[in-house]
């Protein structure tokens, strides 16, 4: 599991918790907690809590492994398999403003939200961060990405994921990446604080 190079300021002792559920049947399973930062990204936390209040995120699938970056997903109920159709996306709710500029950098075990090329085109997909990405930071000649959370327990099951079976998917992830086989599902996301 890798280590932040920085570490980002604290969320308030109340912040908001979600707890993924997330399992593939053959090792992963098990809880993931993320602690949210509404201070640093208000719109951000609360378009993620929307999703999961709403039970959007039940039977969603990590699409997305790129074993030394992400793990993303957020986008697409399961099942999938690597070179079938790709299933449409789950109808989302419109996207919102990026808030990149908050303070929060993409270390290591923080969340933070997918987007197109485009600044404001965030929606339900995240990721969870597995090296120190700050070249995804904003920076002075681009924006970045919106930082939201951190992982603050379940370390031990976000490591049978990055290490599950995945298979390479040419013209629907990029070089390097994978898609997780059996696709790790999660099968409940709740506010639990």
């Amino acid at each position: 599991m890798c280590t932040p190079t920085n570490v980002n300021p604290a969320p308030a002792a109340n912040a908001p918790q979600v707890t993924l559920t997330l399992s593939n049947g053959v090792g992963v399973s098990g809880d993931v907690v993320l602690t949210l930062d509404p201070a640093r990204a208000p719109l951000t936390v609360a378009n993620f809590l929307t999703y999961v209040n709403a039970g959007f995120y039940d039977g969603t699938v990590f699409h997305r492994h790129a074993p030394t970056f992400v793990l993303q997903g957020g986008g697409y109920a399961g099942p999938m398999t690597a070179g079938g159709v790709v299933p449409p996306l789950k109808a989302t709710n419109a996207p919102i403003t990026l808030e990149d500029n908050g303070g929060l950098s993409n270390q290591c075990l923080t969340v933070a939200m997918a987007r197109t090329n485009a600044p404001d085109s965030a929606n339900s997909q995240f990721y969870l961060n597995l090296n120190n990405n700050t070249f995804l930071d904003r920076t002075p000649q681009a924006r970045g990405y919106a930082v939201f959370g951190s992982v603050t327990s379940g370390n031990a099951v976000l490591t049978a994921a990055i290490n599950a079976p995945c298979t390479a998917w040419a013209g629907f992830l990029g070089a390097g990446e994978c898609l997780p086989s059996p696709n790790i599902t999660v099968t409940r996301a709740r506010q639990t604080r």
